[in-house]
């Protein structure tokens, strides 16, 4: 029993010094769910924003070789298709192919025709997405038959392409740049506005009070829906167009939250010395009001991050979201689930990175809980 007092005596003299924000820090760094869920929040981040700058493939680039081509860590093309591609490409240029061979990553094809053969023709060999630097190597005496050699293209997709020939892995980091900055810019515009007028109606009181209220709850009656629907039809689909909208609505519980922590702040002693001090109503809100509000706040914060996602997932899927060629997990995964019998890898990877997202974000929400949580202080 002695060990335990001691234990705690000590712990007393080591947090006797730290701030409630050094204390709530410590809390959520021992808390291994919410540090874990910060890690993998950072690694998705760091593969969203980042991997379009080392990633060959562009986002909207198109190989019309590889269409709804499944995932594989292996190169394409497959060696067994490359014949047939050739014969194709061949055709095209109105002559016949009479040998074809592949060795590693170089061919070497014999075409020939019943004309003599220009050798600018090669540009047809270099037309498929397989092939590449096409090189007359050899040219018979009557002109008749012509040997071109050549590299095969190796390329990787490592989650597959869509039905457009579109590598999906650029694509899902598109996505999520777009899911994830819209999630955190449209909740950015709720806490700014949200905080600010939730703090003011709070202090103010009175009949400011009830009107900022009534306001909210008129915004509330409002169909959302019916709202994007109509910002759709006058300024047309545009990420800007999501952000407005979402950020116009997410503002409303942000500012109800402040308002009640405010009602509750405004008769502490420290808020009385405040204006007994001769301190302005707009000077407490800003040094006092706000600054005590953070906690639940910044908790709520982390609820709403996933909750905008998932609502501009929710547009996009319904196909008010962002247009083509710009896409976000939303319309991948709306895409996917339109063939998802046929074509599974479009659903499954922007779903995995969606999912993923939500449940680090309401980890790391249910740590900030705890670590602010007055009761644990």
């Amino acid at each position: 029993m002695s060990d335990m007092t001691q234990s705690l005596e000590q712990k007393a003299v080591a947090d006797k010094g730290l701030s409630l924000w050094a204390l709530a820090r410590r809390r959520f760094v021992r808390n291994k769910a919410a540090m874990f869920s910060l890690f993998v929040l950072i690694i998705i981040s760091v593969f969203s924003f980042g991997g379009t700058w080392v990633y060959p493939h562009t986002y909207d680039q198109i190989f019309s070789s590889y269409v709804a081509m499944p995932p594989s860590l292996t190169p394409y093309p497959r060696e067994d298709t490359l014949h047939q591609v050739m014969q194709t490409a061949v055709e095209r240029a109105h002559l016949k192919l009479d040998d074809f061979d592949v060795k590693g990553m170089t061919y070497t094809a014999t075409i020939s025709s019943d004309k003599p053969i220009d050798p600018r023709t090669t540009r047809y060999l270099d037309r498929p997405d397989e092939f590449d630097d096409a090189v007359v190597t050899a040219t018979g005496p009557d002109g008749l038959t012509m040997s071109v050699t050549g590299k095969v293209n190796g390329v990787y997709f490592p989650f597959g392409t869509d039905r457009n020939g579109r590598d999906l892995l650029p694509r899902v980091m598109v996505g999520g740049q777009v899911s994830i900055t819209v999630g955190f810019l449209a909740t950015f515009v709720s806490l700014l506005i949200g905080v600010t007028y939730g703090a003011v109606s709070g202090y103010v009181g009175g009949r400011v009070d009830n009107v900022m209220m009534r306001f909210v709850e008129i915004l509330y009656s409002l169909p959302f829906m019916f709202f994007v629907i109509m910002l759709v039809v006058f300024f047309g689909r545009h990420f800007v167009l999501i952000f407005v909208a979402i950020g116009a609505i997410q503002w409303l519980d942000m500012a109800r939250i402040v308002r009640g922590q405010t009602l509750s702040l405004k008769r502490r002693e420290f808020v009385e010395a405040a204006l007994a001090m001769g301190l302005s109503n707009w000077q407490i809100i800003r040094r006092h009001v706000i600054p005590n509000t953070i906690g639940p706040v910044v908790v709520f914060v982390t609820v709403l991050v996933p909750q905008v996602i998932l609502l501009e997932s929710f547009l996009s899927f319904l196909g008010l979201g962002v247009q083509e060629p710009m896409t976000s997990w939303g319309t991948l995964i709306a895409e996917g689930a339109t063939g998802m019998q046929y074509v599974p890898w479009l659903l499954i990877f922007p779903s995995i990175f969606f999912v993923v997202t939500l449940f680090a974000l309401n980890f790391i929400g249910d740590g900030l809980r705890d670590a602010l949580d007055p009761k644990d202080r």
